[in-house]
Parts: C-alpha cells; sequence; structure tokens
C-alpha cells in the first residue's frame, strides 16, 4: 500500500469507523437473471387476459397456453418447436403469437420477394380489402392475405403504441442487454458521459 493509498484509507476510516471497505461490494447488487420466476409468469398471464378482453383472438387455447407460447417467442423457439411441445399445430401457435403481436422479422418476408411488406401495409392501412391489395400489388391473393394478417397486426399493436409487446418483451427479456437496445443504452451513455467535458489535447 502506497503512501497515498494509505492516505485515503485512513481518511476512509475517521469518516465511516469502519475498516472493512468491501463489504458493500460483496452485497448482492442484483443482475438481470434475478427475477421472480412466478411473478413474471403471473404477469405474463395477466397481459394475456387483459388482451383477449380487447382483442378477438383467433384460437381456443386458454391463457396459459398462449402466455408459453409468448415465452417461446423471447426464447429463440420457432413455431415449430413450440407446436411440438403443446402438441398443436404450428399454424395454431403462428396465430396466437401473432394474436399477441408478436410479429418475428421472419413474418416480414415476403416469399419470393413478390412484393414489398410496406407496400402491402400501406395498402392495409389505407383500409384496402385483400383484392384490392392483391390487384395493386399484382401478386396472388391468397400470398397477399398470409402478409395482410401480419400487416394488421403490426397497425394494430403501433395504435396501442406497442405496449403489449414491449411489456413482454421486457418482461421476458433482458431488454436493455438486447439488440439494438444495447447499442442505444451504450451510445446515450457516451454522449451524457461526454457532452460536459471539455477537450484539452495537445498536439
Amino acid at each position: 500500500m502506497d503512501e497515498k493509498t494509505s492516505d485515503l484509507r485512513d481518511i476512509f476510516v475517521e469518516t465511516t469507523g469502519s475498516e472493512t471497505v468491501t463489504e458493500r461490494q460483496a452485497e448482492s447488487r442484483g443482475t438481470l437473471t434475478d427475477r421472480d420466476e412466478a411473478a413474471i409468469d403471473e404477469r405474463v398471464r395477466e397481459l394475456v387476459a387483459a388482451m383477449r378482453e380487447r382483442y378477438d383472438f383467433s384460437t381456443d387455447l386458454d391463457d396459459a397456453t398462449y402466455a408459453r407460447i409468448a415465452r417461446g417467442r423471447f426464447e429463440e423457439e420457432d413455431d415449430e418447436s413450440i407446436a411440438t411441445a403443446l402438441v398443436v399445430d404450428p399454424a395454431t401457435v403462428r396465430d396466437a403469437r401473432l394474436d399477441l403481436h408478436l410479429v418475428r422479422e421472419a413474418d416480414r418476408e415476403v416469399d419470393g420477394a413478390a412484393f414489398e411488406y410496406d407496400d402491402l401495409k400501406q395498402l392495409t392501412a389505407e383500409g384496402r380489402s385483400i383484392p384490392e391489395c392483391a390487384e395493386a400489388l399484382d401478386a396472388n391473393p391468397d400470398v397477399v392475405a398470409k402478409y395482410a394478417r401480419v400487416a394488421r397486426v403490426d397497425l394494430t399493436s403501433t395504435r396501442a403504441n406497442d405496449r403489449f409487446r414491449d411489456e413482454f418483451r421486457d418482461l421476458l427479456t433482458d431488454a436493455e442487454i438486447e439488440g439494438s437496445h444495447a447499442e442505444t443504452a451504450r451510445d446515450d451513455g457516451l454522449e451524457a458521459a461526454t457532452e460536459d467535458m471539455e477537450t484539452n489535447v495537445s498536439l
């Protein structure tokens, strides 16, 4: 221990009356994985129930199964894997997932690039019917219908300020460190840390 460190230690002891400087550091501060899973499950089911009351669900699955599908969405399980675990059809899992506003990016990727998803979303927002969208996009109506369902979900979620999707994500992931959220947080943190600093560099 050098002289400077010794002086700092003496000041600490005088001000705190304690010689232990690592006690607080040893205490658990909690992590993103210190989660009350029972409370999370309960809240997920509450969200499912709230959505069922607000929207028309397209399957006869119960709230517990919807909650399991929501969890699977954020555990990076595909619909087929969830369907196998639940002993249901993958199409039913997809329908339930969309009922919960949990759209995957793959849902927006149009087969064969037959048309642009954003164009279909715009037409859907205008209230166009499937045949009208198909005509405008010069596309097969069955293909248009598949992606129009996704577009309607995106639009409905947006009108709800994405509150259900975002809360599911926050509950079921470490959202603060996930993907672009981590990048945004890092950029914001650096900006806040440096915005008041003076640059003093000699070249």
